[in-house]
């Protein structure tokens, strides 16, 4: 009531982290260290936080957590992966519960309107991948109905589990939405084809760190004599992006490392985590060149 009546954060951090603190000892026998609450004022200061292994970091979020979801505007707290969203919301989301705060949590295969649910509590436990394509999605929505984050001010406060994975390494992925076609091209099973027939260094070269391949002038002549055509960027009929996505296929997307098969379908897997993200999809036509190097349905 004080909170959303304008009183601040900052003066209501010390009973707000008392509350917290007994209700964890309560609830689950965990008492927070001073040094956890130390590491809390961090967190509510929008500070880093280094803590090792075994030392609580998952106790200690939820005391910000709860200081910044009492004014009503919602508290996301942010992991890598599905597993741990669904384990810190079940476990640590008991002291909060037993505090009138609500606890949700989002999976990957949730549909839109329990998605609508889990952020339209208190707090909020969501990987940042979920989050994002969250976010992306919102953006192409028609009408407010269709929004699955909070319509006002959906981002007010959120802990980032891992940072340094999510804000550094992870970063580098894009959050990309795409349409399918209409029709999947047979351009892909032919370049794949192709892409058997070419030699690298001769025909293209392995750029490693950007993890793509760039077709030499050899490599477009050859390619342009096994296609019979004359120009292989002919914008009208373009082929050199299926030539090079098949070849990206062949020398950086490996089964059972980038990817897997399951179901006659390729699953991407995450290369931070080691788990398979079932509904991703590469974009740019990479995603088909793969299901066409693994003969699956290209889609």
């Amino acid at each position: 009531r004080r909170a959303r009546g304008g009183e601040g954060a900052d003066a209501l951090l010390p009973e707000a982290f008392a509350l917290v603190r007994e209700a964890s000892r309560r609830v689950l026998g965990l008492r927070h260290f001073d040094v956890q609450l130390m590491g809390g004022i961090v967190l509510h200061e929008g500070g880093i936080a280094e803590m090792a292994t075994g030392e609580g970091k998952t106790l200690v979020a939820i005391l910000p957590a709860f200081l910044n979801s009492l004014g009503g505007s919602g508290v996301h707290v942010v992991t890598t992966n599905d597993y741990l969203a669904r384990r810190d919301a079940e476990w640590v989301g008991q002291p909060l519960r037993f505090l009138d705060t609500s606890v949700g949590v989002v999976q990957s295969d949730m549909a839109s309107t329990l998605r609508q649910q889990a952020y339209s509590c208190d707090v909020t436990y969501v990987t940042n991948f979920e989050l994002g394509f969250d976010y992306l999605r919102d953006q192409l929505a028609a009408n407010a109905s269709e929004l699955v984050l909070r319509p006002e001010d959906p981002f007010h406060y959120a802990i980032v589990d891992e940072v340094d994975s999510v804000l550094i390494d992870e970063a580098r992925t894009p959050l990309v939405i795409s349409s399918p076609a209409e029709k999947p091209s047979e351009k892909y099973a032919v370049a794949e084809e192709l892409a058997g027939a070419l030699r690298g260094p001769l025909h293209y070269s392995l750029e490693e760190k950007e993890r793509r391949v760039a077709l030499t002038a050899e490599g477009v002549e050859e390619a342009e004599r096994l296609l019979g055509k004359a120009d292989l960027f002919d914008p009208e009929d373009p082929w050199a992006p299926f030539v090079v996505n098949a070849l990206n296929a062949k020398e950086f997307f490996l089964r059972d490392k980038q990817y897997i098969v399951r179901d006659g379908k390729v699953v991407i897997v995450d290369e931070f985590t080691g788990r398979p993200m079932a509904g991703r999809r590469w974009s740019s036509g990479l995603h088909q060149a793969v299901e066409a190097k693994e003969g699956v349905e290209i889609e």
